[in-house]
């Protein structure tokens, strides 16, 4: 079983992981460039060793309901090989098959508080900030991407 210490060390050796220490000094690492609403590949790395890898959907791996597997036990490799696979699958891209018969309307917010409405209109995917159109988009895929990389997630009523 490797040391809180080893651990930190091992993890911190992901430069696309970023630390962020929370409570009863433990620490979360997340991946920003995540394609899911999902950021943490680390969560609650305690200084008693006892840890969490996100690894949901990845085979061979037991999960809780939230996706994490208790890393405690995990020698050297196995946690380095399990991080690169988190990693790897929070960095896909999703193709979204979406249900327009009954598609309404989606609203996206980013974190200054501005959201933006996206509509299916007449086979085109319109993006309005109020009543104001942002853009016109052929595809659900194209006006998601468009709302990624302006810093809007998909919010949820």
């Amino acid at each position: 079983m490797l040391t809180f210490e080893q651990k930190l060390e091992l993890i911190q050796s992901f430069p696309q992981l970023t630390r962020k220490d929370v409570s009863l000094k433990r620490v979360n690492f997340q991946y920003e460039e995540s394609q899911s609403d999902k950021k943490n590949v680390v969560y609650h790395l305690h200084p008693n060793g006892n840890g969490f890898v996100y690894a949901k959907g990845i085979k061979g791996y037991k999960t809780d309901d939230k996706g994490m597997v208790n890393i405690r036990e995990f020698s050297a490799d196995e946690l380095s090989e399990l991080i690169n696979k988190s990693i790897e699958l929070l960095g896909r891209e999703y193709e979204v098959e979406v249900n327009t018969e009954e598609f309404e309307e989606e609203r996206w917010a980013n974190d200054e508080g501005h959201s933006l409405n996206l509509v299916l209109e007449d086979d085109m995917w319109n993006v309005y900030a109020g009543k104001n159109l942002d853009g016109t988009f052929p595809s659900y895929n194209e006006a998601k991407q468009y709302l990624m990389e302006e810093g809007f997630r998909k919010r949820y009523y």
